[in-house]
C-alpha cells in the first residue's frame, strides 16, 4: 500500500451508466459536496465518475458568445444545451463518448500535491498513454490547444475542469465509437479548421465504451500514482 504523509491515496470508480446531462450534473454536485466534507479526514476516498451522455451541446464559462438563436439551433437537431461552469467553450456530448468526471481533492490525489496546469496536463497524459500504449494509435499528443489531438487536426479527446475548494468536477470527454457528425454543427471549442476524430475511426474498428473504461480507469491509477477501490 503507498502512503502518502498519513494518507493513502485512492479513488473509487461510480459508472453512472447512460445519463441526461442534466442528472449528470446533479450527480458531480453530490459527489463533489461529499467529498469536499472529507477531504481532511484519513479515510478520504476520491471519485471518478463515468457516464454516457444522451446527446448534448455544452459551453463554458465563456458562453455569452454564444446567442438564444444558436441555441435555438442546435437544440433543433435533437439534443440539449447547457451553458455551464467549466473552462472551454462548446463542445458536444453524447451516445458512444466516454465521459469521465474525477471529483478530485488535489492536495490528495497525487504524491504531491498539484494546481490546476498540472491536473490538465495529468488528464491530457492520461488519455495520451490510454490512445497510444492500450489502441496503439500513432501521432497523439497535446497542440496549443486543451485537449488531446490526433496529429494537429483531429480531436481525439476534449477537457473541460472546475475547481471549488481544491476540488475538481467536470473533466474529459473521449470519442469511442461516437456520431461524429454532431460535430459538424458547431466549430468544437472554437477551433476552426479542425475535425472530431474517435478511437474507433483511428483504428480501423469498433471501439465501445465498455472497452474502452477499464483501461482509462488504469492509466489515471497510474499518472496519478494512486490505487483504485471497489
Amino acid at each position: 500500500m503507498r502512503i502518502t504523509s498519513l494518507f493513502c491515496r485512492s479513488f473509487k470508480v461510480v459508472n453512472l451508466g447512460k445519463l441526461s446531462y442534466a442528472k449528470g450534473l446533479e450527480e458531480q454536485k453530490k459527489f463533489v459536496e461529499i467529498v469536499k466534507k472529507a477531504k481532511d479526514q484519513e479515510d478520504l476516498l476520491n471519485i471518478l465518475l463515468a457516464v454516457e451522455h444522451t446527446p448534448v451541446y455544452t459551453v463554458g464559462i465563456r458562453s455569452k458568445l454564444y446567442s438564444e438563436e444558436e441555441e435555438v439551433r442546435l437544440k433543433a437537431l435533437g439534443a440539449d444545451f447547457y451553458r455551464t461552469s467549466r473552462g472551454g467553450l462548446i463542445t458536444f456530448h453524447g451516445p458512444g463518448q466516454l465521459v469521465i468526471y474525477p471529483i478530485f481533492y488535489l492536495k490528495r490525489i497525487a504524491p504531491r500535491p498539484i494546481g490546476v496546469r498540472r491536473y490538465v496536463e495529468m488528464l491530457e497524459q492520461v488519455i495520451i498513454d490510454c490512445a497510444t500504449d492500450d489502441f496503439g494509435i500513432p501521432n497523439v499528443g497535446r497542440t496549443q490547444h486543451t485537449g488531446v489531438w490526433v496529429g494537429q487536426d483531429r480531436k481525439l479527446a476534449a477537457l473541460g475542469i472546475a475547481v471549488s475548494h481544491g476540488v475538481s468536477y467536470h473533466g474529459i470527454a473521449l470519442n469511442c465509437n461516437t456520431d461524429l457528425t454532431w460535430f459538424d454543427h458547431v466549430v468544437g471549442c472554437g477551433i476552426e479548421g479542425v475535425e472530431a476524430t474517435s478511437l474507433s475511426r483511428e483504428c480501423q474498428r469498433d471501439i465501445s465504451i465498455e472497452e474502452t473504461l477499464p483501461k482509462m480507469v488504469a492509466q489515471f491509477a497510474r499518472v496519478f500514482d494512486c490505487e483504485v477501490k471497489s
